[in-house]
């Protein structure tokens, strides 16, 4: 898809949202280009990423390996700070907006 295209994001979104239908808010939440994949235990985790690895691969689509995080026990995710305990506020968004 060329740059600068004003309904790029959601042409794409609408893409990903396709791809992943399957597992949408059974393990994975897909914003724009961020995909986040969430799991209860490290053997399910590891069957997880495989299956989005996969997906991607078969619709060849990619990822740029170093922009790619993997086994993060807390992560910042749309102004969110999620742990397998808990979701908060990221105060750091927070100070941005208030100052």
């Amino acid at each position: 898809m060329p740059f600068g295209l004003t309904n790029a994001p959601t042409v794409f979104m609408d893409l990903m949202n396709r791809v992943f239908k399957p597992y949408l808010d059974q393990f994975v939440v897909v914003f724009i280009d961020d995909i986040l994949v969430y799991s209860k235990s490290s053997e399910e985790h590891e069957r997880h990423l495989s299956f989005v690895l996969q997906t991607l691969r078969d619709k060849q689509l990619y990822a740029k390996l170093k922009k790619c995080e993997f086994w993060l026990d807390k992560v910042s995710f749309l102004g969110h700070v999620v742990t397998k305990d808990d979701i908060s506020i990221d105060l750091g968004k927070v100070d941005v907006v208030s100052n």
